[in-house]
């Protein structure tokens, strides 16, 4: 994963390097966004938005993981990491933190599964290979078949403290990249579960109640759905007047409507207040 992490960090110094010398002629302007999956559509959202009134701007949107997202600004890399999961008190020491809103992860199964429901404690030995049967859970008598994210992904962090309780993922569970590939696995295969982002989920797979709530906005809402994760902009302590002009808009009405838009809870009242006033007062780089 290292590998990885360092590859895709490389690609996007190629790429930033690229720009700055296409457009050193110009007063022309670059910010780069990278990390989280589940947070790129939205990122790419914002910025297909922000630049239809800034066209001295580009904004690269790029994925890779949360993982990605935490090290492109430790490293200095991108001008804002996404990350879907809570940080470590390491990993906040050297960034600035700045919370879109709140999302719910999905636990699904495929459409053809008669199962509706399960319980965390379910869930937890499914997860990690105590329960691998369905007939275990109530279900059908047929082999389970798991389906988790890459380490590196913040949603997969964010599943497993709320559901593994310091158990580990079983280990022949299905490994996929995105949000994406594993609701089509999980479409393709009857035996198969997996967890997906709310936001992204589609009508393909069947979405379980946990402890027998479902997933809703009034849910997340009102925490009685726990399967949750914050979708988090990180940025450097010292930040380019640009980048701050577009977190500026990104946490305006404007911006927020965007987010909401999207299924995702987006942060409101005082601590909106608080997140404007951070980035207003980041000192310039």
């Amino acid at each position: 994963m290292k590998s990885k992490f360092k590859k895709i960090i490389l690609l996007v110094a190629i790429i930033a390097i690229l720009y700055a010398v296409i457009h050193s002629s110009g007063e022309f302007y670059r910010i780069d966004i990278v990390g989280s999956t589940s947070i790129q559509p939205i990122a790419e959202k914002l910025a297909t938005e922000y630049l239809k009134n800034h066209s001295n701007l580009a904004i690269n949107v790029q994925g890779g993981g949360s993982g990605l997202g935490v090290r492109s600004i430790e490293e200095k890399i991108a001008s804002v990491g996404m990350v879907s999961a809570n940080l470590s008190t390491n990993e906040e020491k050297n960034v600035s933190k700045l919370l879109l809103g709140i999302e719910g992860i999905v636990v699904c199964v495929n459409k053809a599964n008669p199962m509706n429901d399960l319980s965390t404690e379910q869930l937890k030995n499914i997860f990690n290979g105590n329960i691998n049967n369905w007939k275990e859970v109530g279900g059908s008598d047929s082999e389970i078949h798991v389906i988790s994210r890459e380490d590196g992904s913040g949603t997969r962090l964010s599943f497993e403290s709320e559901v593994l309780n310091k158990t580990r993922l079983k280990t022949d569970a299905i490994i996929q990249s995105s949000t994406n590939a594993i609701e089509q696995a999980v479409a393709k295969d009857e035996k198969a579960i997996g967890y997906i982002s709310y936001v992204y989920v589609g009508d393909d797979v069947k979405k379980l109640s946990i402890d027998g709530i479902t997933i809703s906005n009034n849910t997340i809402i009102n925490n009685s759905y726990k399967l949750q994760s914050p979708f988090l902009f990180l940025i450097h302590n010292k930040e380019d007047k640009n980048v701050k002009d577009f977190l500026n808009w990104v946490f305006s009405p404007e911006g927020m409507k965007i987010i909401e838009q999207k299924k995702v809870i987006p942060v409101h009242g005082n601590e909106l207040e608080t997140i404007r006033s951070t980035v207003m007062n980041i000192p310039n780089s």
